[in-house]
């Protein structure tokens, strides 16, 4: 039995941290025989087979030690067998040894395996395994261990921490009960044979492709949550699984070296030609023009700095790779309960009528089918406009679901959103084996189609509102006819409580929550209906994550639930991630995506680039959270080792020396505000009394956090939701009373509940701008949590885009809206959060998602400079030589040389990146501009100013009908009269060249090329414009050719950037002018 010596007479690896081991002979392992320097077994193989082969200390080449594979290099040894060159063999008799487990954790056996080949010949004893294979699984109790299908056994030696570690070993009698019984291998191999050697290579490459994974630091620590391997079922078959089981969740994928860094090269070089194209700039003045040359320095330094902003923040740029199969295997052992986590799932919705019920119906069936335990899945859907008809298609979904489920698990069908499936133009017989499949299908359609007439009987039957009011069917009145002045409403569709589907089978939990609304109360909007679900779902099932998805967002990867866990689960990095972000796809967009609705440039280049320091930013829908996270409280933080440094002498020659700690200043008059603080307890404790003096399991400094007056004014006033605030991993007592779960469910969504709390504040959806998304996961990353973006190869989640104009215009209009807020208020990142540990880049990237909207101010002033350019014949820049004219061409070829590479590490193409720039000038000259100028009447002289958008009726039936859609807005007014004084510029300018002879189409290059740059950019929106059959409004032409001809002869009377000439002009007239 391996003897380890106790923990203060350990050597630490200097390397990876481990235990350095001991050798064959008993001592410790010792790497280098020259510094001995201490490296464990596993970093020594390694560096032999993967690195210099030589030692970090000394620099000397390791010498081969007993029992090592060869390597090019070694010094060939031919006194010695080839066997034994390759593995430590060692001859010892045959025993076992059987040792009583602490706690009754049952009977382990132990002992070293030994084999006789022969009088003579031993096969021999397989060393200390180089990785530590620990396991998380159920105890088992006593017995022996069974022998697994590939002949391995399981050999237990105590570890550091209290766990097992598990040694595979070669064995081939599969009649052997156990390690008690002598194991004879002379009978079916001799030693030495083929078959014997081919298992011993089977062997040693499943051990060396553990070695490569322990390399990187990727095992989990079950004695982290007290488990070890006694945990393991003991049967010997399940050892492969069981290796596979202990391998990382995920793992991150770098962008190759050969792509990443010609795209670092560029943006440095870019940047240093940014800085001699400014010198130049400003140390040459226009003469004549001294207006318009300042305008342009001032707006093309913004535009530096705000690039600067967005390009950095991509600087480290990675993928993620998920394994799901290893999910499974650790967590959802065969014969057993799953282990996976409870999840939550939150819909909103507000209007049935701008989002029709059918709509929110496939999402939510979507996620009903999800493939996950249904024990574990839990449909929360928020109708924050107390609809009857979305109660009633709520009633409709619960009962369809029923048929739905089952055929999607039956027959594993994708996307399980039955609108997205059946309306697909695909093969739908494509892999499915089953003979009934065509028959169920075929049923199924029928059903859904009736299902669809049923909600849109709904919908035309709420067209027109009863003067009474709406009527439930037992006769009463429908509570939220009063859309503002309604009690909270709750109502338990389907759950653990009788809610089968038509095969028997158990059905997630569906519940329909309405918050209530009272005058004079500000309810907050969606982030008030999110931070409401939040207090319904704890008190109700308090699953310790969630998804949030808007309405016509579904699920199109049934699997998706999975791919997070593999995050948030895993042992080594899950407790320190507060969300897992997905990529938003979207649904019915035209082929060209004219408006850039796909947003790939944002979603597949910028998103992966913060995933490499601190995390992607929360977008607002598909996105799993930690709870605890939610509620404010701060990651767990890794203690710091402790240095040997000194305060005598300078922190570089004895290293950093420890921060003291120095009290927080408290205003006269005013406590210390205490952080919270996360447990780990599991039990449940209703009483606040018990809460105040503090609970067992929980230490001093928590204990005096826990007291009913500090989480009454961080939570609010409800027994139940603050016990469930201090369970980290969720869950619900199995004596609670469903009564008066649902009784205090109801109180907790009272509209009164988060008066003088932290909710919107500190914890929860934060509140005080209408993209309530950035702002809430900018409180996240503040407090030191980590977010991870996951992109699986099938989409997890798929929405609808508005593909018109006006639509797309205003829905960018509410998000820089959103983002003025933000940069208005307290949370602003340029002053919120220093000091805590929120990293510089992603830092970076907060700010500019609150800064970009004003870039449409220098934009729009940049627009009209072409104009001004052409028709006053003057430009922004004096004649350039040759040597400034080589800073221009490698501005713009640094400048196409930094998209190209960008496309070519993120796979995005060059088409969806064209749209993205031209759609940033349409939005930046439109709806940013008009959101700076709301956001500002909106935070400072209190103006409410709404830009609406008016629809106008379209006889287009096609599917892109919404495309040529136009709807009014004054949204379009500001490109529309950019493109029509460019276009009467470029006249202008074409006409006077041709009017003054050649020697004036050579200043004409000029002003031509950034005439066409504008008008090129604001092509699509011109495209958008005209509509399919060119019903421009003409109240649009109106105004643009009103503004555009009020500007010009303003301009011709005005003319501000010239300087002007008193008396008569010598040079051109002579003295007798």
């Amino acid at each position: 039995m391996t003897n380890f010596s106790p923990p203060s007479s350990r050597r630490a690896c200097q390397i990876c941290g481990d235990d350095v081991g001991v050798g064959s002979s008993g001592d410790p392992f010792v790497a280098c025989l020259h510094c001995s320097f201490p490296v464990c077994r596993p970093c020594y193989e390694y560096e032999r087979k993967d690195g210099n082969q030589a030692c970090p200390d000394c620099k000397r080449r390791y010498a081969r030690h007993r029992g090592s594979p060869r390597v090019p290099g070694d010094d060939e040894e031919d006194d010695m067998d080839d066997m034994d060159s390759e593995y430590d063999m060692e001859y010892e008799n045959h025993k076992s040894r059987h040792e009583k487990q602490h706690h009754g954790r049952g009977v382990m056996h132990h002992g070293h395996v030994h084999y006789s080949c022969g009088d003579s010949q031993e096969l021999p004893r397989i060393s200390e395994p180089q990785t530590p294979l620990y396991t998380s699984g159920p105890q088992g109790l006593g017995g022996v261990h069974a022998v697994s299908p590939d002949n391995s056994v399981l050999s237990a030696a105590t570890s550091i921490n209290g766990s097992k570690r598990i040694y595979p070993f070669p064995y081939s009698d599969p009649g052997t009960p156990g390690l008690s019984k002598s194991m004879d291998f002379s009978k079916e191999f001799s030693c030495g044979s083929v078959a014997w050697k081919e298992r011993l290579d089977n062997w040693k490459s499943k051990h060396e492709k553990l070695q490569m994974t322990a390399t990187e630091g990727v095992y989990e620590s079950t004695a982290s949550k007290g488990g070890s391997v006694d945990d393991m079922d003991p049967d010997g078959a399940d050892l492969p699984m069981m290796d596979e089981a202990r391998q990382p969740l995920s793992r991150k994928v770098n962008i190759a070296s050969s792509k990443i860094n010609p795209y670092r090269m560029v943006i440095v070089l870019r940047l240093v030609i940014l800085g001699f194209f400014f010198r130049y700039r400003i140390l040459n003045p226009v003469p004549n023009a001294h207006g318009l040359w300042l305008t342009s320095i001032v707006c093309e330094i913004w535009f530096a700095f705000s690039w600067i902003l967005d390009q950095f923040p991509k600087w480290f740029p990675i993928n993620r790779e998920t394994y799901l199969d290893r999910l499974s295997l650790r967590y959802e052992r065969e014969g057993e309960p799953s282990q996976l986590a409870t999840v939550d799932v939150f819909v909103s919705t507000v209007d049935p009528m701008k989002e029709p019920p059918l709509v929110t119906a496939n999402t939510v069936l979507s996620i009903l089918a999800v493939d996950y335990p249904v024990d574990k899945v839990s449909c929360y859907v928020s109708d924050d406009g107390a609809a009857m008809l979305t109660f009633e298609a709520m009633a409709e979904t619960s009962e369809f679901a029923r048929k739905w489920v089952p055929f999607c698990k039956n027959f594993n069908i994708e996307p399980r959103a039955p609108e997205v499936y059946f309306s697909q133009k695909i093969d739908y017989l494509k892999d499915k084996v089953q003979p009934t499949f065509v028959k169920e299908r075929r049923a199924m359609k029928r059903e859904y189609e009736e299902f669809k007439v049923r909600v849109n009987a709904l919908v035309a039957k709420a067209q027109k509102v009863p003067d009474e009011g709406w009527i439930m069917q037992d006769g009463t009145p429908w509570p939220g006819n009063n859309t503002r002045d309604h009690p909270g409403m709750i109502q338990v569709f389907l759950g653990h409580s009788g809610g089968l589907d038509s095969e028997g089978n158990e059905l997630p939990r569906l519940v329909y929550v309405s918050r209530e609304k009272r005058p004079g109360f500000n309810h907050h909007k969606k982030a008030g209906a999110m931070n409401a679900l939040v207090r319904v779902s704890a008190v109700l099932t308090n699953a310790p994550f969630f998804l949030n998805l808007d309405c016509d967002h579904y699920i199109n990867n049934s699997k998706a639930l999975r791919e997070a866990m593999c995050f948030l689960m895993d042992p080594t990095i899950g407790r320190k991630v507060c969300y897992v972000q997905f990529p938003q796809r979207f649904d019915g967009i035209d082929l060209h995506d004219r408006y850039a609705n796909r947003n790939t440039v944002f979603f597949d280049i910028n998103m992966k680039g913060l995933d490499g320091i601190q995390g992607p930013v929360y977008v607002g829908t598909g996105c799993v959270f930690r709870r605890q996270a939610l509620y404010g409280y701060e990651p767990p933080i890794r203690p710091k080792k402790k240095t040997m440094a000194c305060d005598c002498l300078p922190g570089w020659c004895c290293g950093p020396r420890p921060h003291k700690v120095k009290p927080s200043k408290v205003k006269k008059g005013e406590k210390k505000k205490a952080a919270p603080i996360k447990t780990d307890s599991t039990v449940p404790a209703f009483n606040l009394e018990d809460i105040e003096e503090g609970m067992e399991g929980f230490d001093d400094d928590k204990s005096v956090l826990m007291s009913k007056k500090n989480f009454e004014k961080r939570f609010g006033q409800s027994p139940v939701f603050l016990a469930s605030t201090l369970l980290e991993d969720g869950g619900v007592p199995p004596s609670a009373n469903p009564a008066g779960l649902l009784k205090e469910a109801i109180h907790v969504i009272s509209c009164g509940y988060e008066d003088k709390t932290d909710w919107g504040l500190e914890i929860g959806w934060i509140y005080g701008s209408v993209t309530e998304d950035i702002l809430t996961g900018f409180k996240m990353h503040a407090r030191g949590w980590r977010s991870i973006y996951c992109m699986p190869s099938r989409s997890a989640f798929k929405g609808t885009a508005p593909i018109n104009l006006s639509d797309r215009l205003n829905q960018v209009l509410r998000w820089a809206l959103g983002s003025v807020e933000i940069f208005l208020s307290r949370h602003c990142p340029l002053w919120y959060g220093y000091g805590a540990r929120m990293k510089f880049l992603e830092r970076f990237a907060y700010i500019n998602t609150i800064i970009y909207p004003l870039t449409s101010i220098p934009l729009l002033i940049y627009c009209t400079l072409p104009a001004i350019c052409l028709l006053t014949g003057k430009f922004i820049i004096p004649t350039i030589s040759n040597l400034a004219s080589l800073w221009f061409i490698g501005l713009f070829l640094s400048i196409f040389a930094t998209g190209i590479l960008e496309m070519r590490w993120s796979g995005v193409g060059i088409e969806e990146w064209w749209r993205n720039e031209q759609f940033w000038v349409i939005g930046g000259v439109s709806a940013h501009f008009f959101a700076v100028i709301q956001g500002f009447l909106k935070v400072l002289a209190g103006i409410d100013t709404n830009f609406t958008v008016t629809s106008k009726g379209s006889d287009d039936q096609d599917q892109f009908a919404e495309l040529y859609l136009f709807k009014w807005t004054s949204l379009l007014i500001p490109p529309t009269t950019l493109l029509v004084i460019n276009l009467v510029g470029v006249v202008a300018g074409i006409s006077d060249a041709i009017s003054n002879g050649y020697s004036s189409w050579g200043p004409l290059f000029g002003k031509l090329f950034f005439a066409f740059w504008v008008i090129v950019h604001l092509y699509p929106f011109l495209k958008g414009l005209m509509g399919r059959q060119n019903r421009t409004p003409t109240i649009v032409i109106v105004w643009s050719v009103l503004l555009a001809s009020i500007f010009s002869l303003l301009w011709v009377r005005i003319d501000p950037f010239l300087v002007r000439v008193n008396g008569p002009n010598l040079k051109q007239c002579g003295i007798n002018c």
